[in-house]
């Protein structure tokens, strides 16, 4: 009987796509990944976009009014929500008993007399009781009450006073979110930071899982090449992300939280699929090196909490020492966090950002390779 011929070995792009099919179904399988990615590119946004909050939001006020006069119900006037909510009129004996039991973030306390000194050129004393308990708003809303304070008696002085004019006027006016909506800020940078950390989770605990349940041995004999292998697993589980990262753009910024994207969602996902490569490469990395899921953890930790946290996204680079900026600059976590911002908030094209495109493909490439020769090592220490 004549031999029969051997299978003929199927092209490069068909191993990747049917091994991609096996990622993707075994990712299915695994239900616990599965819901973590759905809960952080859901609930998890909204409850940091709202929970977090870097503005003034319904501030409770308590006053004191002795002079109830037409200044000072003028400056109660400007304590408009979101930032405040209705003042609260107080005797002065409650004052003591209403800001230990915390009812009031702040109380105004108006002195008797206090329009007619004003109208005379004197300087009348009024007392701002502030619960620095919660810092952030403490900090906030007394400079927004002493901003309000100031711009009011000018104003009210200016109505007074006979051809009196002031040589300059500040005219503030916010670009790219007028709202100052900390929300749309806070639920952005979230987005950004659950694509870092689901992209190098899935693609490392890929690896483990095949290891753990055996699978890896089945690879190792298939007519594959080690490169096939990692591209597929970078592949499938940046598909997952890159999906993920739609939804939650569209369903969850845009239309839950009211976020105006200026920029071009399409090209943003262009963006995050090049990152993608770059951050599914580094899990698998940091999958060869870890014997276990908890292995696996700490290096995690070591690695890209850091690379987050000194990417821009939380602190401004500006405000880092000039040396760290520049290390900084060769992380694409910093280039993908700054062509992120340009997009989604100042609507920037093609033309502007493709420089970090640039930089931030030729990084992943190069961190894919540097992967791909310690995957190669990490398979013949399986054989």
């Amino acid at each position: 009987m004549a031999a029969s011929a051997p299978a003929p070995r199927r092209s490069p792009l068909g191993n990747v796509r049917h091994l991609v099919v096996k990622e993707l179904l075994s990712l299915w399988r695994d239900r616990a990944l599965l819901v973590l990615v759905v809960y952080a590119f859901t609930v998890a946004i909204v409850l940091q976009a709202n929970g977090m909050r870097h503005d003034l939001h319904r501030a409770t006020v308590g006053v004191v009014d002795e002079d109830n006069s037409v200044l000072s119900n003028a400056i109660l006037d400007a304590l408009l929500p979101p930032s405040f909510q209705t003042p609260v009129p107080l005797a002065p004996q409650n004052v003591d008993r209403a800001m230990d039991a915390a009812r009031y973030t702040f109380v105004l306390n108006f002195p008797p007399n206090f329009q007619a000194d004003v109208l005379a050129g004197r300087s009348p004393s009024v007392q701002l009781l502030i619960d620095a308990t919660a810092l952030m708003q403490a900090g906030l809303g007394a400079n927004d009450i002493s901003g309000i304070f100031q711009s009011e008696v000018n104003r009210f002085v200016l109505r007074h006073a006979e051809g009196i004019d002031t040589p300059v006027r500040l005219e503030i006016r916010a670009a790219f979110n007028q709202g100052l909506e900390s929300s749309w800020f806070t639920g952005t940078m979230g987005l950004i930071t659950n694509i870092t950390m689901l992209s190098v989770l899935l693609a490392g605990a890929a690896l483990i899982r095949e290891r753990e349940h055996g699978t890896l041995e089945h690879l190792l004999v298939l007519p594959v090449r080690p490169s096939e292998i990692m591209l597929s697993k970078v592949v499938a589980n940046g598909a997952v992300i890159l999906a993920a990262t739609a939804f939650a753009v569209v369903v969850v910024l845009k239309w839950g939280l009211g976020m105006g994207i200026s920029g071009s969602i399409p090209l943003f996902l262009a963006g995050t699929a090049l990152y993608l490569f770059f951050t599914a490469s580094l899990g698998i990395f940091l999958g060869t090196l870890s014997g276990s899921m908890p292995q696996f953890g700490l290096l995690f930790f070591l690695m890209v909490l850091p690379m987050n946290m000194l990417s821009g996204g939380f602190t401004p680079l500006e405000s880092m020492p000039s040396w760290l900026q520049t290390t900084m600059q060769v992380s694409p976590s910093t280039q993908f966090v700054a062509f992120a911002q340009a997009i989604l908030y100042r609507g920037a094209g093609i033309e502007t950002v493709w420089p970090r495109f640039a930089a931030t493909f030729g990084m992943g490439a190069l961190f894919f390779g540097v992967a791909l020769a310690r995957f190669r090592t990490f398979l013949a220490a399986q054989q």
